[in-house]
């Protein structure tokens, strides 16, 4: 059970992070493009707001699951999985739910382009920032590799 969730949390990073990316690219582009916000704007969000909820709930599993959160805080690998990633990973999600109910109560399209380009944008930072902190914690950990 461990392996295949394990295998699930790493292959649906991508799709986290493709729509993660397209989100921020389409929001951003309807901000300084002063576009309209439509319909698929709208379900592009929900769907990355699902898609990183789902990934949050494998991972919850994984942290009771794995031996990596019980190593030691003072090994880098256990510290990194207890405390580090947990930690990134809870902001950024917080920083899209934020974001994307933010966006539903602002009534002008620029702005809630601008809301979504702004969080969504500060999330995906944090999982970049995340996913190099592995690569450089864990050995034999790639930033495409599935682990």
């Amino acid at each position: 059970m461990y392996n295949i969730l394990k295998s699930a949390h790493s292959g649906w990073r991508y799709i986290v992070l493709i729509l993660l990316v397209i989100a921020v690219i389409n929001a951003l582009s309807g901000w300084l493009g002063n576009k309209t916000y439509t319909e698929g704007n709208r379900k592009l969000n929900v769907f990355t707001l699902i898609s990183v909820h789902i990934q949050f709930l494998i991972g919850l599993v994984l942290y009771f699951l794995s031996p990596l959160t019980k190593l030691p805080m003072s090994d880098a690998i256990g510290r990194y999985f207890k405390a580090e990633h947990t930690s990134m990973m809870i902001i950024a999600i917080i920083l899209i739910t934020v974001g994307n109910a933010k966006s539903k109560k602002v009534t002008e399209a620029v702005a809630k382009h601008r809301t979504i380009a702004v969080f969504f944008s500060l999330a995906l930072i944090l999982i970049i920032v995340a996913i190099l902190l592995m690569v450089k914690d864990v050995p034999g950990r790639s930033f495409f590799g599935v682990s």
